[in-house]
């Protein structure tokens, strides 16, 4: 691991997000699940996953997380259908916490993939990036709007 040891503790956020591309018909068995939510599964599972980032990265720092949300919404309109993942987290710490932020919305996109397999094999989860970052050394990172993710953040609001 880096050593972060002589780098001083700031407020930190990341957010990032990820689509989970879904058919009408997935799209509509979603409330007949027989394990449940896969909505609110996923999210949890995503808050959940944050917290085990370190465990779960090799070389990634262990962070006393202060913040962790993770959004889920449905896309029923449009190319493609899907579910459209969103977290965010913050931290007080000498390192950042877009690892945290970015592995809370591939495990919520794996459980959405896993609670969802059995309607759909062909379930396609895409578009994993990070969205913004503030705090530390680097300052403050946004993804360009002209970029492919920032595209799928517009389109589906």
């Amino acid at each position: 691991m880096v050593d972060v040891s002589g780098k001083q503790s700031t407020a930190r956020r990341a957010r990032a997000q990820g689509f989970v591309k879904m058919s009408a018909v997935v799209l509509r068995q979603l409330p007949r699940n027989p394990k449940g939510n896969p909505l609110e599964i996923a999210r949890i599972a995503g808050i959940a996953a944050a917290k085990q980032t370190s465990a779960l990265i090799p070389l990634c720092h262990p962070l006393p997380l202060t913040h962790v949300d993770v959004q889920v919404r449905v896309v029923r309109k449009g190319k493609p259908t899907g579910v459209r993942i969103e977290a965010t987290a913050a931290t007080e710490a000498p390192t950042g916490v877009e690892m945290e932020a970015l592995t809370a919305v591939s495990v919520a996109a794996l459980t959405l993939y896993d609670m969802c397999k059995a309607v759909d094999k062909s379930i396609t989860i895409t578009d994993i990036c990070l969205l913004e970052k503030s705090g530390g050394k680097s300052g403050v990172f946004r993804r360009p709007l002209s970029s492919g993710a920032g595209k799928l953040k517009k389109a589906t609001r």
